[in-house]
């Protein structure tokens, strides 16, 4: 039996473009789902659990079944071990044929190296940033004069807690300040 799988992201979108596609390719059963691919997918799920030996799982399109090659190879090793295959209608993939998983493969492997060269740009990119002096990350809450305060005002003994209420600034922000200023910081006593 032919199990047809369709999905759409949002609940204002509608699956009649991969219903008909679907039932144009002589799918009997069809599972609807909307939601976004990150989330659980409980139609799919069942979908796959209700697969029978001789069975095909149906989609239009592969990213409507997976939101990454690695999602798509989880999701074709539960369909092949129930004994199932898995085709798409627009991708030359059907695990029924060795030429199938042959495309499937190789799919895969392009997708790996997709994201290995993205990566690699992306971390690249953030190297000559850094080297222009970029900085990363959250811009300090605390600085300048207002900085070289917090530490003073530590060194002569008043705590973390009682500079963040005078400067009105949080406690993590007051401490990242003393730790750009070098400050040593007083042990910290247990109370029982």
């Amino acid at each position: 039996m032919l199990v047809g799988y369709a999905r759409v992201s949002t609940g204002d979108q509608d699956t009649r473009l991969q219903r008909d596609a679907l039932l144009a390719a002589g799918v009997e059963r069809i599972v609807h789902e909307k939601g976004s691919g990150v989330g659980p997918r409980p139609e799919l799920h069942r979908a796959v659990e209700a697969l029978q030996p001789g069975d095909v799982l149906v989609v239009w399109k592969i990213d409507r079944l997976a939101r990454s090659s690695r999602h798509l190879w989880d999701v074709v090793d539960q369909v092949k071990a129930r004994g199932a295959g898995f085709r798409s209608l627009t991708e030359p993939i059907d695990t029924s044929s060795p030429m199938g998983e042959f495309v499937l493969q190789i799919l895969g492997a392009v997708a790996q190296l997709e994201r290995a060269l993205i990566h690699e740009r992306c971390e690249a990119g953030r190297v000559a940033a850094r080297a222009r002096g970029v900085v990363f990350g959250r811009r300090p809450l605390v600085v300048g004069e207002h900085s070289q305060a917090c530490a003073r005002l530590y060194r002569a003994g008043f705590t973390i807690k009682e500079i963040s209420m005078m400067f009105d600034v949080s406690y993590s922000g007051v401490r990242a300040a003393l730790v750009r200023e070098r400050v040593t910081f007083r042990p910290r006593f247990l109370r029982f």
